[in-house]
């Protein structure tokens, strides 16, 4: 007998990569008219459908969606999915976000206004790389390589995929930025710094800057920042007022207060309860 409503799901929780974090991953055979929404998530979402059928809503559209195909569903964006009555999909999903994560997907020619993913091919061994996450959950190099080589199988096969997309020289200003950012977050920039290093507009990069990963210029630095201190408060026994200069604070109280709206915690609250 065929079984339905079976839910497999592993929350993973890797965020130390620089391009992306991973939270999720799962699979699903829905029953018919089986639904989930409306609902606006805080990360994004990516499924792809093994079998069957079903609608997504989104964007005040309506898209139908076959086996082979995948659908992306942006943060911050209400969707809603539901299942056809008489060939209920089955479906598998990856939660993943991060600085890069709408690069890598509008590279592919996916994006909030062309959120379907339509395989010139055989795409199934997305559904490989999803279940080998999903049993190496704990493996954090291979689960990063398995995210890589997903994006890797729908950016060659996508038939959204334009040249238009592929040489968008906006997307040239945004990753000088990001290298800039990684080079010299240990020293006092600003958004300013970053701008004038570009040879931009500030306002100007700030939009492209936002638009293509997500992330203000501003924000994406201050993640980085605290992304390199939560590596040296574990790995390192400096200082919290050594960190603090070390990832561009001139003081250690405002770089605490930055820290605990990053974290929740103070960085003596977190090295203690990470260690």
């Amino acid at each position: 007998m065929e079984i339905r409503g079976v839910d497999k799901c592993r929350f993973v929780d890797i965020t130390t990569s620089n391009d992306f974090y991973l939270f999720e991953v799962g699979r699903y055979k829905c029953e018919p008219h089986y639904n989930y929404g409306p609902i606006v998530r805080t990360r994004t979402i990516f499924h792809y459908v093994i079998s069957g059928v079903g609608y997504l809503y989104m964007n005040d559209k309506k898209y139908e969606i076959h086996t082979g195909q995948g659908f992306l569903i942006p943060a911050k964006v209400k969707a809603y999915y539901e299942a056809d009555s008489n060939d209920p999909w089955e479906y598998t999903w990856i939660h993943v976000d991060g600085p890069r994560v709408t690069e890598l997907f509008n590279s592919a020619g996916i994006s909030l206004e062309q959120p379907i993913f339509t395989p010139n091919g055989d795409a199934s061994e997305i559904v490989e790389y999803i279940n080998r996450i999903y049993d190496n959950y704990d493996n954090e190099c291979y689960c990063y390589a398995m995210v890589y080589q997903m994006f890797s199988c729908i950016s060659k096969l996508s038939s959204t995929k334009t040249e238009a997309t592929e040489v968008d020289p906006r997307l040239a200003y945004v990753k000088n930025a990001i290298r800039y950012i990684r080079l010299k977050y240990s020293e006092p920039i600003n958004v300013e710094d970053i701008a004038n290093a570009c040879g931009l507009n500030r306002s100007y990069l700030t939009r492209v800057f936002k638009h293509a990963t997500g992330y203000t210029p501003q924000s994406y630095l201050a993640t980085y920042r605290m992304k390199k201190a939560s590596e040296m408060l574990l790995k390192s026994n400096e200082s919290v007022n050594t960190i603090a200069f070390n990832v561009g604070y001139s003081d250690s109280f405002t770089f605490s207060k930055a820290f605990k709206r990053y974290s929740n915690l103070s960085p003596s609250e977190y090295r203690s309860n990470h260690t």
